[in-house]
């Protein structure tokens, strides 16, 4: 018989899972003001391996508006310059030999709700993450119960899981706002 408390672990464990990745997935979305996290799905050939920018540059954002990427070696800058060309993160790097700057245009108001919406479509995946945990952990409690847990510490511990499940809904709630404020924000 598995213990209630390995269970709830497993489904905690899961829902911050859930959590980090949709924390992660919002932290790419552009938001109209410059950030280095947009840069961090770019890898470049460096010595034949490929290897994320942010190992082989400095990035730093001056303004709200402005990305620069310096690289450690000069001959890098055309590998990473065609690097983000390629990448589908839609801007254009511009070098004065030693530095590539990136300008972060301001965002239409279409644009702003497309994005708002690809947030919201990436907080229901992560609730619906969180609510396979619950029903997966709730499963494992009911066939417990065939293998002699009480009823009553069943139903115990599928009101802790259901107060788990309701606490990183309202994390997940909170992010997207935040995140659909930053994005909405002119």
């Amino acid at each position: 018989m598995i213990e209630v408390n390995t269970i709830k672990a497993e489904a905690e464990e899961k829902m911050q899972e859930a959590i980090m990745y949709l924390d992660d997935t919002l932290a790419h979305i552009r938001a109209g003001k410059a950030s280095v996290r947009i840069l961090d799905p770019i890898r470049i050939d460096y010595y034949g391996s490929m290897t994320p920018l942010s190992n082989v540059s400095t990035i730093t954002t001056p303004d709200a508006r402005t990305i620069t990427i310096q690289p450690w070696e000069k001959k890098l800058i055309n590998d990473i310059e065609r690097a983000i060309i390629n990448s589908n993160i839609g801007l254009a790097p511009s070098n004065n030999g030693e530095v590539i700057r990136l300008s972060i245009p301001p965002l239409t108001e279409e644009r702003r709700r497309d994005l708002a919406k690809q947030c919201k479509g990436e907080a229901e995946n992560a609730k619906v993450s969180v609510r396979n945990a619950r029903r997966d952990a709730i499963d494992v409690l009911k066939k417990q119960i065939k293998e002699g847990m009480p009823e009553d510490v069943e139903k115990d511990a599928e009101g802790e899981m259901q107060k788990l499940h309701d606490k990183y809904i309202k994390q997940i709630d909170e992010l997207y706002a935040a995140k659909e404020k930053e994005i909405m924000t002119v």
